[in-house]
């Protein structure tokens, strides 16, 4: 059985953005909800790191926030991507996959 990874350091935002990208705005639950379930329950996104990131990425101005009520009649904060969060997954996409690819060839040798 796979052991599920114990941080996601240096992946937290790209997952967020891209969550944000591909499903609209949604509340910092709901994202960690995504994350999980697309990743089969292999990766899981903890409250204590999910929001520091959603206040800095906001600093950032790669996401903003509004307040709305949830699905479950609740007020909470919807956190969607902007224009300058577009860009920043795409670099860090392009980043990802140089790495990935990099540990692939590595993986690769005999």
């Amino acid at each position: 059985m796979l052991k599920r990874p114990d941080n996601l350091q240096g992946a937290l935002d790209l997952l967020i953005l891209k969550t944000l990208a591909s499903r609209g705005p949604l509340h910092g639950y709901g994202i960690a909800l995504h994350v999980e379930s697309v990743s089969d329950d292999v990766l899981r996104v903890e409250e204590g790191s999910l929001y520091p990131a959603l206040h800095r990425m906001e600093q950032e101005g790669w996401v903003q926030s509004n307040w709305r009520t949830s699905e479950h009649n609740r007020r909470a904060k919807f956190y969607g991507i902007t224009a300058a969060g577009s860009k920043q997954l795409a670099d860090q996409v392009r980043n990802w996959r140089l790495v990935v690819d990099a540990i692939q060839r590595v993986l690769q040798v005999s």
